[in-house]
C-alpha cells in the first residue's frame, strides 16, 4: 500500500495543536504601544484558513472520485486514513495522485511552520543533485545547482506538487521493483 505514511497527519495534528494560537507581541522597541479599539482574534486566522483549504482539498479529490460519501466531518488527523480508505480500490496511478496530493500538503503543512529545510530532502527533478532550497518569494524550490538553468539561463524552480509527484513515483518505483 502507497499510504502507509502519517507523517502528514502528525505535521496537521501539530499545525492545529500548536500554530493556531495567536501569537503574543510586546511593545516595539520604542516601548509604545497602539490603544486597541477591539481585542484581536484568540487563534491564528491565517493558519486556520490554511487548514480549511487543505481539508477542502482533500475532501474534493476523494469525492471526485467517490461522488456518493458524504464530506469528512471526523477529527483533523484522520482525514488522510479517511481518504485513502474510501479510494482504496481505485486504480494505480489514481492512488499515486492521491498519495502525492498528501505528500504535497505534508510538505505545505512542514513550510507553513517554518520547516522548509523538508525540500532540501529532495533531489532536483530536472538535474538530480540535492541542492534544493526552497525559495520564499516565489513560493517554490529553487535548484542551487548553476548547471541546471532552463532555456532561459534561470535556475529551475520546482512547485511542491511536482516533488511530491517525483517522490511518490520514485517511491511507487522502488516498491514494484521488489515484488
Amino acid at each position: 500500500m502507497l499510504g502507509d505514511d502519517d507523517t502528514t497527519a502528525r505535521r496537521l495534528r501539530l499545525l492545529q495543536a500548536e500554530f493556531t494560537q495567536h501569537q503574543q507581541r510586546g511593545p516595539d522597541p520604542t516601548g509604545r504601544t497602539a490603544t486597541r479599539a477591539e481585542a484581536p482574534a484568540p487563534i491564528n486566522l491565517g493558519v486556520v484558513d490554511y487548514m480549511t483549504a487543505a481539508v477542502t482539498e482533500v475532501v474534493k479529490h476523494t469525492q471526485a472520485h467517490v461522488p456518493d460519501i458524504a464530506p469528512y466531518a471526523g477529527p483533523l488527523p484522520g482525514l488522510y486514513d479517511w481518504a485513502r480508505e474510501h479510494t482504496a480500490d481505485l486504480d494505480e496511478e489514481r492512488q499515486q495522485a492521491r498519495e502525492a496530493m498528501i505528500y504535497k500538503q505534508g510538505l505545505e503543512h512542514a513550510i507553513a511552520m517554518g520547516d522548509t529545510a523538508e525540500v532540501c530532502k529532495h533531489p532536483c527533478p530536472a538535474c538530480g543533485c540535492w541542492g534544493l532550497q526552497w525559495g520564499e518569494d516565489e513560493q517554490k524550490a529553487v535548484c542551487t545547482n548553476h548547471y541546471c538553468q532552463d532555456n532561459s539561463g534561470l535556475t529551475y524552480r520546482w512547485e511542491l506538487k511536482r516533488l511530491a509527484y517525483e517522490h511518490v513515483a520514485a517511491k511507487s518505483a522502488i516498491r514494484s521493483r521488489a515484488t
